[in-house]
This record gives structure tokens, sequence and C-alpha cells, in this order.
């Protein structure tokens, strides 16, 4: 068992938790991030919509601000996967994959999830490309294109007419959705064309996806849009006795305002606890996690004073 423990072990170093790392790095508590190192956007080459980073690559984004925050001299980085974790508030133990344990006073969980795109052929391979989930992130630069929506399940209708919000939209029910009267008549509204026909594969350059249809024509598009389901990259949450909220795409770790989970001294941010998936989301839920944090551990400081 190690005799050195951190203030706060945060899971996961993309966007949130080196965001909630910043904030206790200069609070002056000793941090330790451990991180697998698949950040959810990594297929993506532009990031959109973070203020003053619009257009940046995800990947320089998220370099440049690990880099910023191992400036602060009691960080400790880890690559590696966290695999276990026990124990309470002042003396969690945290296992990574390397075999390596760790001890915590407080633990912020933000290793995100992953997505889980629907069974197409060469969907996988545009995805980040041709093949999107947010349009706030990607819409714009379609320029008001051709933009097909890729059903899979009851949020379809819903992101349809997102969707068309940025361009002339197409909605392919592909086998899993089939719209009530309400979803055809707002449809009709905004002129969003519902195809029924089954999708066998996606594929094409960059910006001109192609649909092959189950009748072998082929539909062409300047976008796709799709919700895939999602899950939490581990079960470190659960291990510790977190509640976690469904949604209808997934599982997220119930929060609190201040990102506080339902187990003293533990918090999440980012997307494991957060269904709203953007840089600048992430961002901001991870800072307050530090703040909370770091009151916590004030928080706790002066109670042991006062007894």
């Amino acid at each position: 068992m190690p005799t050195t423990i951190h203030d706060v072990a945060v899971i996961g170093g993309s966007y949130a938790g080196i965001s909630a790392a910043l904030q206790l790095a200069r609070a002056r508590k000793s941090v330790l991030i451990i991180d697998a190192g698949a950040r959810r956007n990594r297929f993506a080459s532009h990031s959109h919509g973070f203020l003053g980073r619009d257009g940046v690559s995800p990947a320089a984004i998220a370099e440049e601000a690990k880099a910023q925050l191992l400036a602060y001299p009691d960080v400790v980085w880890k690559d590696a996967r966290a695999v276990e974790a026990s124990g309470e508030m002042d003396d969690f133990t945290i296992g990574d994959s390397m075999g390596d344990i760790f001890r915590a006073r407080r633990i912020i969980l933000a290793g995100g999830v992953e997505d889980i795109l629907p069974e197409i052929d060469g969907l996988s391979e545009q995805w980040g490309i041709n093949a999107f989930s947010c349009p706030y992130c990607h819409g714009y630069e379609m320029q008001r294109g051709r933009l097909a929506v890729i059903a899979t399940g009851l949020m379809s209708a819903q992101k349809a007419i997102m969707v068309s919000e940025w361009g002339e939209t197409t909605l392919f029910s592909n086998g899993t959705f089939k719209p009530q009267d309400a979803d055809r008549a707002e449809f009709a509204r905004r002129n969003i064309a519902l195809h029924s026909s089954l999708i066998r594969r996606v594929a094409g350059m960059p910006g001109a996806p192609v649909l092959t249809l189950d009748d072998g024509t082929e539909a062409a598009f300047d976008g796709l849009f799709v919700t895939p389901e999602f899950r939490l990259t581990n079960d470190i949450h659960a291990q510790l006795g977190c509640t976690v909220d469904p949604t209808a795409i997934g599982d997220i770790i119930k929060v609190d305002a201040m990102q506080a989970t339902n187990i003293a001294g533990v918090f999440a941010c980012g997307d494991a606890a957060n269904p709203m998936a953007t840089i600048a989301m992430a961002v901001s839920r991870g800072a307050m996690a530090g703040v909370a944090t770091h009151r916590s551990l004030i928080m706790s400081a002066a109670s042991d004073k006062a007894a």
C-alpha cells in the first residue's frame, strides 16, 4: 500500500478532467490524473464552438491544455486505465491497468463515455469525417447542404428537427424508428423528408458521404448525423457506489449542481455526467468539479480543526 496520499485523483484526462485538475493545481493541491488516452472526439479533425479555439484540432486543444497543467509542480500524470477503486472520503485507493496503486483524499470521475454506433457497414470509418453526432459542432461547415439523419431510436425525430436548422434534411428510419402523427406534421412543416429504406453501407470522400440503400440505389449528401447510444468507459463509479441517471441513449453518473455524486468525496464531470457533449460544456463542468472538490477539502480540514 503506497504511503503517499494525493489530495485528489482525477480519473480521465480529457477536457473535463484537465479543467478540474487545473483549478486544484492553482489551489496548490496535489493532483494525480490517470488517463487511458482515448478522447471521445479523437476521430474529428476540427473542433467548433469553444470560445477562442474555434476550428482548432481537438488533439491540439487537449495537448496544449495538458502541457499547461503539467507546468504546475504538484500534478502527476499517469498514462494508464483506472480499473479499481475503493475506500471512503479522505482515504480512497485506486488501482490502474499497469498494476500501480494510488491513494487520494478525493476522486473526480472524468473518464467519459464511448459511442456505440449502429451496425452499418462503413459507418465507423466515416465517424468524425462525414458522420457526426452534434450539429452545433459540425453543422455550419456543411453550408446548408443536403444532410441525412440516420435514425437510432426514439430521439431520432428530435435529432432530425434540430439538424434541419443547418440544411435540407432527410431522415432515414432504417428500421429503428416509427414516426408519430405529431412527428410527421413537424417534418412537413420543416420540409424534412422521411425515407424508410434500410441503409446497407456508408462511404464517400470527406464532405461527400454516400449511402447505399437496401435496393442498391445510392444517395449522396453533404453530411450525416447519428445519435449513437453510449456507455461509460469504466465501472469505477459502480465500484464506489455512485448512482447513475438513465437517459434514452445511455447511463450517466448522477451529480448535483456542484458535480458531487451521492458518495461523499467523489465528484464527476464531463460526458460521464452530462449528455451535452461539447468541449465547452466539458470544460465548464470540469471547472465546477475542481472548485467543488477544493471546497470539500477546505471544509473537511475546518471540521477536523474544530473537532
